[in-house]
């Protein structure tokens, strides 16, 4: 390989993303059986440094999954059958909450801007007074329109109807900025391995409150593998109700280690200052953000493809020089594009991608 070849792409995309090598090598630890002692010590071992990176005192059940099993869980153990939920929605993963609850059975209203726009709290509180709810569900980082939507407002309205669980997908966010799961009263509050948290795919997280193990007891048809009942009954013990993802959870407790070293609130200033990094290279080659002003994401860059440029070519130029964006999602494939600034990518990483991008466009013409 020549020295100035890559030795693989680095991945500037919203998921799977960029995962170090270190972390890599944890999940290369000796198996141990999932109902042994030692396989109890790191499930406690991993339990309460995930409580302090979702600022809880609440149980964070550990899923084999991606995070729609706990859309799926979410929705499933906290809307009754007489019962409504109510789904906020702004682009497609929380459009594809919304669908999870339909396929699920549940009866579901919605609150729906167009992408690139955030839900205002005024909608919400609207609704509210007018429809009756078991649960709102919301995601906080929309990753395919790279909108943040305000959860901490949307948390102060909740306060008001103390019947209505809070659900919240964190997925593209979580140990991307601060999610205060107590202090916003957030009933469920998932996530999954792959995106700020920055290991491989296949292992979820959700902070689970007290209320919604009480309404799950009033759910008939809970499920099976996402029931929260049974999860929080082998929680108790220090484990799982199926096998679990035990090299992922080595590697989980490795990156929890690391975070914490870095610093919660130093990892958040450094991703929100490579979020504005990403915003400024923008700005300065002519780009326009299509997330709406006020409200993009620290995680992921929107970038409206007002230019017209080739994508693809784009993508393939920079795989030559060993990393990759994304393209817009869905119905925003070429009217957008993508670059993710989360988990331990660095800022020195980021100015290496604008130079190649620079070198692209300036090819263009």
């Amino acid at each position: 390989m020549s020295p100035n070849q890559p030795d693989h792409v680095r991945l500037f995309i919203p998921g799977p993303v960029e995962v170090r090598r270190e972390i890599l090598e944890a999940q290369s630890e000796w198996m141990i059986g999932h109902r042994s002692g030692e396989f109890a010590d790191l499930y406690a071992r991993i339990q309460g440094k995930l409580q302090q990176t979702f600022y809880t005192e609440n149980p964070v059940y550990i899923y084999t999954s991606s995070g729609s099993g706990i859309w799926e869980s979410a929705s499933r153990c906290t809307v009754r059958e007489d019962a409504k939920i109510l789904h906020l929605t702004c682009g497609a993963f929380s459009e594809r909450w919304a669908d999870v609850s339909r396929v699920n059975g549940k009866d579901v209203d919605l609150i729906a801007v167009e992408w690139g726009q955030a839900i205002k709290p005024d909608q919400l509180e609207d609704a509210l007074k007018h429809g009756q709810y078991d649960a709102v569900a919301c995601v906080m980082n929309e990753t395919a329109t790279g909108v943040r939507n305000p959860v901490e407002e949307y948390a102060r309205i909740m306060e008001n109807y103390p019947d209505t669980l809070f659900l919240v997908d964190v997925v593209s966010i979580y140990c991307g900025a601060k999610v205060d799961v107590d202090a916003w009263g957030i009933d469920v509050c998932l996530t999954s391995t792959q995106k700020a948290f920055a290991l491989p795919p296949g292992m979820a997280f959700g902070a689970v409150s007290p209320a919604v193990l009480e309404r799950a007891k009033d759910v008939k048809n809970r499920g099976y593998y996402f029931d929260v009942l049974e999860i929080d009954k082998h929680h108790r013990k220090n484990n799982t109700p199926a096998t679990p993802p035990v090299s992922l959870m080595f590697a989980a407790d490795k990156q929890l280690d690391d975070i914490l070293a870095e610093g919660l609130e130093a990892r958040f200033a450094r991703t929100e200052h490579m979020a504005q990094m990403t915003r400024d290279w923008a700005a300065r080659a002519g780009f326009e953000m299509f997330s709406e002003d006020g409200y993009h994401s620290p995680t992921v860059s929107n970038v409206a493809n007002n230019r017209e440029i080739d994508i693809a070519a784009l993508n393939k130029f920079l795989r030559a020089r060993g990393m990759v964006i994304s393209n817009g999602y869905g119905k925003l494939k070429g009217q957008a594009f993508r670059i993710a600034h989360m988990g331990d990518t660095q800022p020195a990483d980021l100015e290496a991608l604008f130079a190649a991008m620079d070198d692209f466009l300036q090819q263009q013409g």
